[in-house]
């Protein structure tokens, strides 16, 4: 792929021209707004009153990409769920079948195609290893959940190994992987879904980043991710659902 395709693909198409109806349009059963929980659901802590700075001018002037940590200090559970929740929490289900999700971030269509994995290495209350958030367990409500999906081996060289070998990522208090189901957005938008995608994808990397900067915790999102062994380590098949974003959360040293 050319450097052109690359610029053609971020083009918004002429919709004059005729397209093939979407699956949505053919009247094809939507796809699931998110995966059912396979293993243990933990609720995580409430995080009422956690909130450091809710100034959003202050948060928007403070908001950098932090790469020291802390790896002695832990994040809280709470610091974890509100960040999860602000992320992609399903806050209200719309249309007749509930197709269609409300979240804190905006997506296109109401799509959100993006399921959030936590690699978990420091942090109060929850064993090392690796877990995805479920929001199913929580719909309308300000409350977390995550589903323990089994340990990482060799944490600290595996997470490195994983986001190409930037060693300050291993001390992580966790590092959030989001990756993308697109048949989620490819049901309403055919071709046209993937740059809808990645414009998305982009809202939830700076939710992230801004929840943090509200805990007085450290973030940094990262695009230089081994694509195959991310999926690899998650359990992905890299096909109908595949990594594409990683961010780092810990406590700043």
């Amino acid at each position: 792929m050319s450097i052109q395709d690359n610029r053609n693909f971020m083009k918004c198409p002429s919709f004059k021209e005729e397209m093939a109806k979407s699956d949505q349009q053919n009247g094809v059963e939507p796809p699931p707004v998110s995966k059912a929980a396979m293993g243990k659901v933990i609720a995580l802590p409430c995080f009422d009153d956690i909130v450091k700075d809710n100034s959003y001018t202050h948060l928007l002037d403070i908001r950098r990409s932090v790469r020291v940590y802390d790896d002695a200090t832990p994040m809280t559970a709470a610091q974890l769920a509100y960040m999860l929740y602000t992320a992609q929490a399903i806050q209200e289900f719309r249309g007749a079948t509930n197709f269609a999700t409300l979240r804190p971030a905006p997506s296109g269509g109401a799509r959100h195609p993006f399921e959030l994995y936590v690699a978990v290495q420091n942090v109060e209350g929850l064993a090392p290893g690796l877990y995805r958030y479920h929001p199913l367990a929580d719909v309308g409500k300000k409350a977390a959940s995550v589903e323990h999906l089994g340990d990482i081996a060799d944490y600290k060289t595996t997470i490195v190994d994983m986001v190409c070998g930037q060693k300050w990522a291993e001390n992580a208090s966790c590092v959030l992987f989001i990756s993308c189901v697109p048949y989620r957005a490819e049901w309403r938008y055919r071709e046209l879904a993937h740059r809808v995608v990645l414009i998305d994808l982009g809202h939830v990397g700076q939710n992230v980043m801004l929840s943090a900067a509200a805990l007085g915790l450290g973030s940094c999102c990262i695009a230089a991710f081994d694509n195959e062994l991310c999926d690899k380590v998650i359990g992905l098949d890299g096909m109908d659902e595949y990594t594409v974003y990683a961010v780092t959360v810990g406590v700043v040293k």
